[in-house]
């Protein structure tokens, strides 16, 4: 008989712990250990590595998943795996957080405005193996097939062969179905932002409002970055962190050390 502990699963989100993409992991993760939910109780995109420190944070139990330790909680995504470290589980070693899957892409430079990544990065911080999980397709009614074999397979093999050189992976999904994927791609991060715009107009009463829009700009070729793997039908696999230095800058700028 296998006397070996299972390994203890943190599942969060930025959708909203009623979004169907934490439901897919969920359903992937309890196949393979102890699964806890912290996620919040409303949908918090586009939150990045907000915390809330200006009122109290609360959290109680939920019953959305049969026969699974959850909870909803009131503050960001961020604010989850706080409270899922320190109060919910502070007595206990989480062995990987695995956060999604993700409404829409996380792949190039939206991974800084990412609730989705940030919850996955602040455990990473904690020095908790993380993967975030995207799927291509803002659809609520989303096919997840893919996702869910995905996450079978990189959740299975961080817990069993670890990660080098980093904590944290930010794994995109195309919208293919399963059979037309073609493979996974270990790769770096697409260079590009948004070119935004605000759309203005006006409430009922006559007051203004502005409401972002944008889009996409690469500003890098593609080839070898997790857009160009997208885009040809491959899983991207990015191997991140929170460390924003740019080293090859500081032997360039030691005219700054000057007075």
């Amino acid at each position: 008989m296998n006397m070996e502990r299972k390994p203890l699963i943190l599942v969060t989100n930025d959708d909203g712990i009623t979004a169907p993409g934490i439901a897919s992991l969920v359903e992937v993760a309890r196949k393979i250990g102890e699964v806890v939910v912290v996620a919040p109780d409303s949908p918090q995109s586009g939150q990045g590595h907000a915390i809330t420190l200006t009122s109290p944070i609360m959290f109680r139990p939920s019953n959305i998943f049969e026969g699974i330790t959850a909870y909803e909680c009131s503050g960001t995504p961020v604010d989850c795996v706080k409270i899922a470290k320190h109060v919910i589980l502070k007595d206990r070693e989480i062995d990987i957080c695995i956060s999604g899957v993700n409404h829409g892409s996380n792949a190039s430079i939206n991974i800084i405005y990412s609730g989705t990544m940030s919850a996955a990065m602040e455990a990473s911080i904690e020095g908790i193996p993380s993967i975030g999980f995207s799927l291509l397709d803002y659809s609520y009614e989303a096919d997840f097939s893919a996702s869910k074999h995905v996450a079978s397979v990189l959740i299975r093999q961080v817990l069993n062969k670890g990660l080098h050189d980093c904590k944290l992976l930010n794994v995109n999904i195309p919208k293919l179905p399963l059979e037309e994927i073609k493979g996974f791609k270990v790769c770096r991060q697409g260079q590009g932002n948004w070119e935004e715009e605000f759309k203005e107009g006006a409430d009922p009463r006559g007051q203004k409002y502005y409401w972002l829009t944008g889009q996409f700009i690469q500003k890098d070729e593609p080839e070898g970055t997790d857009l160009w793997a997208l885009e040809n039908g491959y899983v991207s696999i990015v191997p991140s962190g929170f460390d924003l230095t740019v080293y090859p800058a500081i032997d360039n700028n030691k005219h700054l050390e000057k007075t």
